[in-house]
């Protein structure tokens, strides 16, 4: 059997309030063992911090800071469009199982990591990261369009990404999706461990890993010998 019948993967828009709600229902109607969402431990607190870097600070501290820094300043301005911050949903799903007592998993790459990646980028790819940024990381999509017509956009964005963007598209997309797809699997295999004989798994993560992390899930096969999983809080 495989193990995407024990986690239902929420893909979100991060920039979007309509994905807060989303989370939050889909968490209240599956009530799952525990929760996961796609951030690492250092993303994970300066969500919850109300100290942002400067770009001051950002240039003493080196090029992995400044590369962040722009990162998220894009994620700022786009989420002022929609009345809502980065990381909305990921809060929510915070909260929520704050408030229901359920345990909460971080299932991401390192963001240093991922960092280190980056600069190692090819010139033009980190060129084109700079300028377009806005429409590879965070695609919009109106509130009115359907769930088909988003999924549609996002397609056809991931195909003209993965083209452009061989390097990036490896390291930001396929990689994060092993990553956060065998994690997701270890903690299916730790609460069968515990005693929970149908564990029920909720990951929020962004639209973009959705589709890999079904696939990679439903790639994989129980087994008997359960191992050490990532980070939980």
């Amino acid at each position: 059997m495989s193990y995407l019948r024990y986690v239902k993967v929420i893909g979100t828009m991060h920039v979007s309030p309509k994905s807060r709600r989303e989370v939050r229902k889909a968490i209240l109607e599956e009530k799952p063992d525990a929760i996961a969402i796609e951030l690492d431990r250092q993303r994970f607190y300066s969500l919850q911090s109300s100290e942002r870097i400067t770009f001051k600070e950002a240039v003493k501290l080196g090029k992995k800071a400044l590369l962040g820094y722009i990162l998220m300043k894009v994620e700022e301005k786009i989420g002022e469009e929609f009345g809502m911050k980065p990381g909305g949903e990921m809060m929510e799903a915070i909260q929520t199982a704050s408030l229901l007592g359920v345990p909460l998993y971080l299932i991401d790459e390192d963001i240093q990591s991922i960092m280190g990646k980056l600069l190692r980028a090819p010139l033009r790819e980190k060129i084109l990261l700079l300028l377009e940024s806005s429409l590879v990381f965070l695609p919009i999509a109106p509130e009115a369009e359907s769930q088909e017509d988003i999924m549609e956009s996002y397609k056809v964005m991931m195909h003209r990404f993965r083209i452009r963007y061989p390097y990036l598209f490896r390291i930001l997309v396929e990689e994060r999706n092993e990553i956060m797809a065998r994690n997701l699997k270890a903690i299916v295999d730790e609460l069968k461990r515990r005693g929970v004989k149908k564990p029920k798994v909720v990951a929020v993560v962004g639209l973009g890993h959705k589709k890999g992390i079904e696939k990679l899930l439903n790639s994989y096969r129980e087994e008997k010998n359960f191992y050490t999983i990532t980070t939980r809080l």
